[in-house]
Parts: C-alpha cells; structure tokens; sequence
C-alpha cells in the first residue's frame, strides 16, 4: 500500500510529505514534482498568493541519482515568503501581538478554537488552508509516476464554474491536457470556458466568490482495485473519501451517481458485452463511473468533486462574533481568490492517483517497479 503524510503551515517555513511505500526503481526528478505544482497554481481568478510564492522544491530522501530506492521518500516544499512570516509563525516560545479573534464562516476557525482550546484562529487555519496540498500534490507525482508505468493516466477538467455548466458530451483524454491546462480555467469547453470566464469577473467585481465542479478521468485503469469484500476497501469509497478530504470540497460522485439516483433501474446501468477484436469484456456506457461493488471494472474511470464558493472574500460581509468580546462583526480578511476551482482539479488528480497508485500495489505487489509490471502483466495474462 502506498501510505502519505503531510506537515506544515500555510504561512510556515515549509511544507513536507512523506510517501512510504513506492517501489524501487521508479524515476522520479525534483522537475517533475515542480511541474505539477505550478499546474496547482493555474486558473484565472486566483489570488496575488499563487504569483508571489514560488514551490521550492527538495527531495530529502528515498531518491539517488533519479530513481527511487524503495525507502520512504521525503520531499520539502520551502515557503519563499517565510521571511516575511518569521516572527509570527515562530516555533520559539512567545505570545502573537495580534490574535485573530473573529472566525470566518465556511473556515475551520471556531469548530478547530473550540476543539483545540484556542485563543487565536491562526492556529487553526494555518493547518487548515488549501496551502497544504501543495505537499499532496507532490505526493501525487509519485503517485502518477508509478501508474503511468501502468499504462494508467490521470487527468482533470473543469464542468461547472458558478451557475455556467459544460453541455459538451466530448471528454478530454491524456492527449489533451497540455489543452486543458492553456484554458484560464481549466474547462475542456471552449464554448463554456468564455461565459465561465464572464462569471469569474463578475464575482470579482462584486468582491465575492465562485464554487464549481471538476471531472477526474482515468484511462486505462486495471479491472480487479479495490474489494467487495469489506466496507473500508471499497473503490469508490476510497475515492470519495479522498476527494471529500481536499478542502472546500462538499460533494463527491462516481460517474453518474446522482442523476442515477431518479432513474428506473432500467436506464441506470451499464450493459457487459464482449468484444471478439480485443477479447475483452466491454461496458457499453459509463454510468457507474467505472467501479461496481468497490472494484474497478476496467472501463473510464469517473469521478467528480464539487467545491463550494470560498468563504474568504474580498468583500468582507459574512457576519461572525468576536470570539473575545462576543460582539457581532465581519470575518477578517486573509489574502483570497474568486475562485480556486481550477486549481482544486489538479489536486483531485492528484488524489485519485494515490488512491489508484496505492490499491494497484495492494493488488499486484513487488518490491520493484519492474516486479510490479510483470505481476500486473500476469494478471491480465491470466484474464485471457
């Protein structure tokens, strides 16, 4: 299984992951982890924060010359604006001179004061913000890596920005996402991509604030992931699971799951055939997202991620209470975007990618990228 975790604070002086399990043998570059972090940073709509700091990247551990050593690989993402955070961030004993005191709604800031017992929302929203998954998206490079020498290929696109939806049938595949990335906000619809745009600066314009819904596809994905066997190794549940962790995000669905949902059973399946060319069992449509009873079938593999409109606005109006004083107020203002739905696409990529990255090496082993290929070669061998 392939086992991450994250540390460090939006305003600290780094981020850092940890990504234990990968196989030895896998190329990995600290160019590569950098790419994908400045995909992280696309969309029109996002804030001064994305211009001014930089990803620097480290690889700390677990890769000589290259390629990885099958030790737990460390990567550090330094914050280039830590000078200027030096002293309010420091982890030497001392006292803020300026304690946040008004949560904002939609945050983590009074549910995390509450919690914890704090004074100060910056104790909580630090850990709290979307900052930290920079550190998953540089697990998640590992994570692509390793499915691409799979034959795996995962890729987002933006459906929804506001109220203006996609109406395309047509859906990007591996081919198209330097495409998908030219886009300001990330939207395989040119058509849709302009009025997805007008929205974006209307929002801003107003001071406020656009949710959305992105689509992560995956091509080429084994059938046999996941388990019907028991509730915790479900597909989709591990899928849902990890998009529902990226913040901001408020619902989760594989394929076509909530439009199933008013559907006669009739019309809501995918009908198997087989196809004499390939000798391979096909789905005939995409409805279930590609998973049925927890395990993947082998077909596109689809899942979207819906993001609320961000709380922190440019326009302070969302009423709260000072947590010392109890008088009403408006939440404070941290530097914000319109919008951050673009973006949150790249790092549903990236944790779909762990999620598949970690249950191919649950299904087929080995202690090498190599002996990871020719076990999966083995299993599909033995399906024909």
């Amino acid at each position: 299984m392939l086992r991450f975790l994250t540390a460090g604070e939006s305003h600290g002086r780094a981020l850092m992951v940890i990504v234990e399990g990968l196989p030895a043998g896998l190329p990995l570059t600290v160019e590569e982890v950098q790419a994908e972090l400045a995909r992280r940073r696309l969309g029109f709509g996002r804030g001064p924060r994305m211009r001014l700091e930089q990803d620097d990247v480290t690889l700390v551990a677990g890769v000589r010359h290259g390629t990885t050593l099958g030790a737990p690989v460390g990567i550090l993402i330094g914050n280039t604006e830590w000078p200027k955070w030096e002293d309010e961030m420091s982890p030497a004993p001392g006292r803020t001179e300026r304690p946040l005191t008004q949560p904002r709604p939609g945050h983590a800031d009074l549910a995390g004061m509450q919690k914890y017992g704090f004074d100060d929302a910056r104790n909580v929203l630090e850990r709290a913000s979307a900052r930290e998954t920079a550190a998953r998206v540089a697990a998640g490079t590992c994570a692509k890596a390793l499915l691409a020498r799979l034959g795996v290929s995962v890729l987002s696109h933006v459906v929804q920005l506001g109220p203006v939806e996609s109406k395309a049938a047509a859906r990007p595949e591996p081919h198209d996402l330097a495409r998908v990335d030219e886009s300001p906000v990330r939207c395989f619809d040119r058509e849709a991509e302009a009025a997805m745009i007008a929205e974006v600066k209307a929002a801003a314009k107003a001071g406020d604030s656009v949710g959305g819904v992105v689509e992560v596809l995956a091509y080429g994905v084994p059938v046999g992931l996941g388990s019907h066997v028991h509730w915790d190794r479900k597909l989709d549940g591990l899928l849902a699971q990890a998009l529902m962790s990226i913040q901001a995000v408020k619902g989760v669905e594989l394929g076509e799951g909530f439009d199933v949902a008013g559907r006669r059973g009739s019309e809501a399946h995918d009908p198997i055939s087989w196809d004499d060319a390939s000798g391979e069992y096909r789905r005939d449509s995409d409805r279930a997202g590609g998973t049925e009873g927890g395990m993947s079938t082998g077909a596109l593999l689809v899942a979207r991620a819906a993001m609320k409109p961000l709380a922190t606005l440019n326009r302070p109006v969302l009423k709260t209470v000072d947590v010392a004083t109890k008088e009403e107020t408006v939440s404070f203002k941290e530097r914000t975007d319109v919008t951050a739905v673009p973006a949150m696409g790249v790092v549903a990529e990236t944790m779909v990618a762990l999620v598949l990255a970690s249950e191919a090496l649950r299904k087929f082993g080995g202690d090498s990228v190599d002996e990871l290929v020719r076990n999966r070669d083995g299993f599909l061998g033995a399906l024909e």
